[in-house]
């Protein structure tokens, strides 16, 4: 079974910040800065594209309330949220990490030490793609 189902169905216990019918917003137990919240559908997804619509606007519009809470309770110099898809959502379950952000918090982006082309091929391919 997948722990963020088991918090879903009320399995485990957590520090719940948000919940209705569609979704349930929690605390990080590995928290990147304090206020980090992971926010789930209740029904279990991997990746962003199984989400139906009602629940991907009902996260965004969760997401929403959550930054501005945080914003209002902890005065970061600014937020993150991210979502890992595929092989990097080390969960199994879709979730939207939202966190304050501070300018010496140390959290930071790796990118690759390789080059890519930022080519209109590249952007064409990606455009056909999504029809």
């Amino acid at each position: 079974m997948c722990i963020f189902c088991d918090i879903a169905n009320r399995k485990m216990e957590t520090q719940i910040v948000y919940e209705d019918e569609l979704v349930m917003a929690f605390l990080d137990h590995e928290p990147i800065n304090e206020g980090h919240i992971l926010l789930i559908p209740k029904k279990h997804y991997l990746d962003v594209e199984e989400l139906p619509k009602e629940t991907l606007h009902h996260l965004m519009d969760i997401s929403q309330k959550l930054v501005t809470a945080i914003k209002k309770e902890y005065r970061p110099d600014g937020y993150s949220i991210m979502q890992n898809g595929g092989a990097f959502n080390d969960i199994g379950h879709y979730h939207l990490h939202i966190f304050p952000r501070y300018s010496n918090d140390g959290f930071g982006w790796n990118s690759s030490e390789k080059q890519f082309e930022h080519s209109q091929n590249a952007a064409d391919a990606i455009r056909d793609a999504m029809l």
